[in-house]
């Protein structure tokens, strides 16, 4: 069975300003792109957003794996900080209220579903994928608009 194969990344002008989002999915021979955009957002925002859409595109629950530049996405998941967080009634370990905490209550739920491997990928680097998903991410983000 194939693997299905999820690249993402977010992009922000300013941060707080107007990002973008990206997300492709490969599988097998089939790849989608999508992406989006929003007004006034962060960089963690948009990172959280594009596997969010990455993971809601998913239509039949298949081994996935979710690519990311994003340490604070991939930690959460791999390094458990997240169970930490729902454990504390989300809060982090020093007490403080949990950053983009909807959102990562929308992704987790997702993750709950489909549960991916979230595998780490070094930004701007070789990878063909992580680099396209940057590009259209960053597309968003000048256009005002997503795929």
């Amino acid at each position: 069975m194939d693997i299905l194969k999820i690249y993402t990344d977010g992009a922000c002008s300013g941060n707080p300003g107007p990002g973008g989002w990206a997300a492709i999915l490969i599988y097998g021979e089939k790849t989608k792109e999508i992406s989006g955009f929003e007004p006034n957002t962060t960089n963690n925002q948009m990172e959280l957003r594009a596997a969010i859409e990455g993971l809601r595109a998913v239509k039949v629950v298949v081994p996935t794996e979710l690519y990311s530049d994003s340490s604070y996405v991939v930690k959460a998941f791999n390094d458990k900080w997240i169970d930490g967080w729902i454990r504390n009634g989300w809060k982090t370990s020093g007490k403080e209220p949990v950053k983009n905490k909807e959102l990562w209550q929308e992704l987790h739920a997702l993750v709950v579903k489909i549960r991916p491997k979230f595998i780490w990928v070094k930004g701007h680097a070789a990878n063909v994928w992580n680099n396209r998903a940057d590009e259209l991410a960053v597309l968003a983000t000048k256009t005002g608009q997503g795929k």
